[in-house]
């Protein structure tokens, strides 16, 4: 088994020509957020759990995106809310949340 249950990759690029990208919607703000709720969380989170930056995943016209493995899960977000909701059903309970899986 692998030292950490999750690995949680925020794209947090920024693209010189200005075109949309990850770093528009807030996306290190984010990565932030969800490393400090999660370092908060402690034991509630029963798995080990890493908050990764990562450069462009090239899914721009989606939004502020973020991948978590092992799964393979795609997500995006709005809010803090959205993050929050990705937290606990994702990271605590083990289920996706399918109305932010792209």
């Amino acid at each position: 088994m692998s030292y950490y249950r999750y690995h949680v990759f925020f794209c947090t690029n920024q693209r010189e020509d200005g075109s949309q990208c990850c770093q528009q919607y807030g996306a290190q703000e984010a990565r932030d957020y969800v490393k400090q709720r999660v370092k908060e969380r402690g034991s509630a989170i029963p798995y080990k759990v890493r908050i990764n930056n990562a450069g462009c995943l090239d899914r721009c016209a989606e939004g502020p995106v973020i991948v978590i493995y092992p799964e393979e899960t795609w997500y995006t977000y709005i809010d803090h809310m959205d993050l929050d909701e990705i937290i606990e059903e994702h990271l605590v309970n083990g289920r996706v949340v399918e109305r932010l899986r792209i």
